[in-house]
């Protein structure tokens, strides 16, 4: 009588419980959007910097137009320190195309003949063997190869993010988030990285091919999303089933 490994068996349906309890809580609701309370935007823009220099200031140093401030008319208003705001600019519309082939032959014989067997040129059962070619082969071989890659991607978008930390060689690091929720379906889109605060434009915006180790990530979950994935049962046996 041959056992059935329960452990195994109660292991699977624990884990198939569990990643039903989620679809079963989802249900007919749409998807739950992200609390900006906790995120490291929210942190930058709540820790305001100390400002490098505190002096007395009068009533009428704000009436000037040429003042030094940034609310001024000339005043530069970018992005500059850790809870500023400014706005990426996400225009990819690349194509690339990569073909190659190779082919290459081969071509080879030999062949040699046997005048004689030991000095004796036809004797007894030699008689009637014809020892000539005695040795003869010939061999070809040939291998091809085409290979084809295409491409092409198209996004634009405009997204604000914050400042959340200045290195100390000037470069500001920069984080944004977007979450638009629509009926049952969730877009989301993230970038972060590195910027100079030279590149910044007056308008405060950033091109995306300015942003060092950028990471733009853009999708979105809820029904749509769902329908485009395969179930948790199908991904289990795409990845036990060697076949």
């Amino acid at each position: 009588m041959k056992l059935t490994p329960l452990p195994a068996i109660s292991l699977a349906c624990i884990l198939l419980v569990s990643g039903c309890e989620q679809r079963l809580n989802d249900l007919g609701r749409p998807p739950t959007m992200t609390g900006i309370e906790s995120t490291r935007e929210a942190q930058a823009m709540s820790t305001l910097p100390l400002p490098r220099s505190i002096a007395s200031r009068r009533d009428t140093d704000e009436s000037s137009l040429w003042a030094a401030g940034r609310q001024s008319l000339l005043g530069d208003r970018r992005a500059q320190e850790a809870g500023d705001i400014l706005t990426v600019v996400i225009e990819i519309d690349e194509k690339a195309e990569v073909s190659a082939s190779s082919s290459r032959g081969r071509q080879g014989s030999e062949e040699m003949s046997i005048g004689g067997f030991l000095g004796i040129d036809a004797l007894g059962p030699l008689a009637e063997i014809d020892l000539t070619p005695g040795v003869s082969t010939s061999s070809a071989g040939s291998a091809s190869g085409n290979g084809t890659t295409r491409r092409n991607e198209k996004l634009t978008l405009r997204v604000a993010a914050t400042v959340v930390g200045k290195l100390p060689n000037g470069i500001l690091q920069i984080e944004g988030s977007q979450e638009v929720r629509v009926n049952y379906e969730l877009r989301e889109l993230l970038v972060s990285g590195y910027v100079r605060p030279a590149d910044i434009s007056r308008q405060n915006e950033i091109p995306y091919d300015k942003i060092a180790s950028a990471r733009i990530s853009y999708g979105g979950r809820g029904q749509i999303t769902d329908m485009q994935q395969p179930r948790i049962g199908q991904q289990i046996t795409d990845m036990i089933l060697p076949f």
